[in-house]
């Protein structure tokens, strides 16, 4: 499953930086899928869906810093345990329960976002 940050986060920013994926954004922030990834313009994401990689995407939330479910891979991959929830402060970083993903999809997610890794 993906990890969310709740509204206890106090946007401290120790987040961002850590995530590999660069799926983590500042409240307000556009997001891409090329961001910090290999994807390049039209590409399918391993849910099937077609998406422009290069193309700005609404922010999830214009409050707080947030995580892009379709970026996030729980750090698996390149590490042990999500990297946003162990720098975390305040301990607002959580697993999504309505994002829920096998450790197996979200290798997969991983490889094909940083497939020269």
């Amino acid at each position: 499953m993906a990890i969310i940050i709740t509204d206890e986060c106090i946007n401290c920013g120790a987040c961002e930086p850590e995530c590999p994926n660069t799926a983590i954004y500042e409240g307000a922030d556009d997001w891409r899928y090329k961001d910090g990834t290999s994807l390049d313009g039209t590409v399918v994401l391993t849910n099937g869906q077609e998406v422009d990689a290069d193309e700005a995407q609404e922010p999830i939330s214009d409050e707080l810093y947030y995580i892009v479910p379709d970026k996030c891979t729980e750090c698996k991959g390149f590490h042990d345990e999500p990297q946003c929830a162990a720098v975390c402060p305040v301990d607002c970083c959580v697993p999504d329960e309505d994002v829920v993903e096998t450790e197996e999809e979200l290798l997969a997610k991983q490889r094909f976002m940083h497939p020269e890794g």
